[in-house]
């Protein structure tokens, strides 16, 4: 068995942010006993004693704990390379100037849009400005810096300007990632499903951008897995190459396995090594004995694992079927159905989503979000 080589810390799920599609869990007031400053340095000590050799610092908004440069300090000094995955709002001065001088390596900021009306009204604050500021710092501290924007319904028609915005922060790196339909986002599919037509835009807006930017910046792009043929191959495999500690010591084998009817393995009550090598968790879909058919026999089973357990539950409420984004699953048809459903010409012109709320908020609001923005005319050209 191999070690895992990533640890991503789910410091705190506390956000200054209240985004729809976050993939945060709906129970958010289930993880207020968060781990201590020395439970985090215990784990993150045995994680690398088990050989990881990244440690990505999230949340929630990690910012939000009051410790995060003493446990990027305990990170340095065990030699990981450590990055901090930020909406940016907290990111001060003085505090980023700790954080560099504790050894953080690399900083990943999240943005929602290229204009700051629709920016802040994706994240339910205003914060638009804040990141652009974030960024400036960032980069003045000679931090390389990522920016991250999840694409959704809302802005993938702004994917261009977004681009543009990027290459003006001086970016090394943008991702431009899928929503992830687990926890909040979820709950808002319908209204945050992205339609045929701007997914092949978004296809075209990119490649005429990577032609542009050459080496200067790197654009990471992908179809997102409802829209494709096969499932990615999700974490690399069930336990394979990194795992996860949500706030409160869950260790997972991704970020949404929490979702899972399976039995809990928490750093509190077990060590890193026995959850990585021995619990029944970390086991369950661990390699390609597990799988049933078409997987079982497919030529493709160690190339995308079967896809993704967590969305195969999501969808069919059986972790262990074939993910049903794959064409070939028994199942693909309630894909083809939520996808029927984004591209319906009579699709509502408005969607109320249930913004993600501060933990300590039990009872979430609803809005409702145009599906198009007025404020947008035709996205800026490349």
């Amino acid at each position: 068995m191999d070690s895992p080589y990533g640890l991503l810390a789910e410091l705190t799920y506390a956000c200054p942010l209240q985004c729809a599609y976050c993939s945060n869990p709906l129970a958010l007031d289930e993880y207020r006993e968060e781990l201590t400053t020395q439970e985090w340095q215990r784990v993150i000590t045995e994680a690398a004693e088990l050989g990881v050799l990244q440690l990505h610092l999230s949340g929630g908004e990690p910012l939000q704990r009051r410790d995060i440069v003493e446990l990027v300090q305990t990170a340095s000094d065990l030699g990981l390379y450590t990055n901090l995955i930020t909406s940016a709002i907290g990111l001060s001065e003085r505090r980023a100037e700790q954080l560099r001088e504790a050894g953080l390596d690399h900083v990943q900021i999240s943005i929602q849009a290229d204009q700051q009306n629709l920016s802040d009204q994706i994240a339910g604050v205003r914060s638009f400005e804040r990141k652009r500021e974030a960024a400036n710092l960032v980069r003045r501290l000679g931090w390389p810096i990522t920016l991250n924007v999840v694409l959704h319904q809302q802005n993938l028609d702004h994917i261009a300007g977004i681009l543009e915005m990027a290459e003006d922060m001086g970016a090394d790196r943008i991702e431009l990632a899928n929503t992830q339909y687990y926890g909040w986002a979820g709950l808002n599919r319908s209204g945050l499903m992205p339609s045929r037509e701007q997914l092949r835009h978004a296809e075209e807006v990119v490649r005429e951008a990577r032609e542009r930017v050459g080496d200067r910046m790197e654009i990471i792009y992908v179809i997102p897995d409802y829209y494709s043929r096969y499932p990615k191959p999700c974490m690399d495999g069930w336990a394979s190459r990194q795992f996860t500690v949500t706030p409160n010591g869950d260790a997972l084998p991704c970020p949404a396995a929490q979702s899972l009817p399976l039995p809990k393995a928490n750093v509190r009550e077990h060590s890193v090594a026995w959850i990585w090598q021995d619990s029944p968790l970390f086991n369950e879909y661990r390699g390609t004995d597990w799988m049933p058919e078409p997987c079982q026999s497919c030529d493709r089973k160690e190339l995308d694992f079967g896809g993704c357990r967590c969305q195969a539950f999501a969808l069919t409420g059986d972790a262990s079927r074939t993910d049903p984004v794959c064409h070939l699953s028994p199942d693909h048809g309630l894909v083809e159905t939520v996808v029927a459903e984004a591209n319906d010409p009579a699709r509502p012109s408005g969607a109320t989503l249930t913004p993600r709320p501060h933990p300590r908020r039990l009872q979430p609001r609803t809005v409702t979000v145009p599906l198009t923005t007025a404020e947008t005319s035709a996205p800026t050209s490349l």
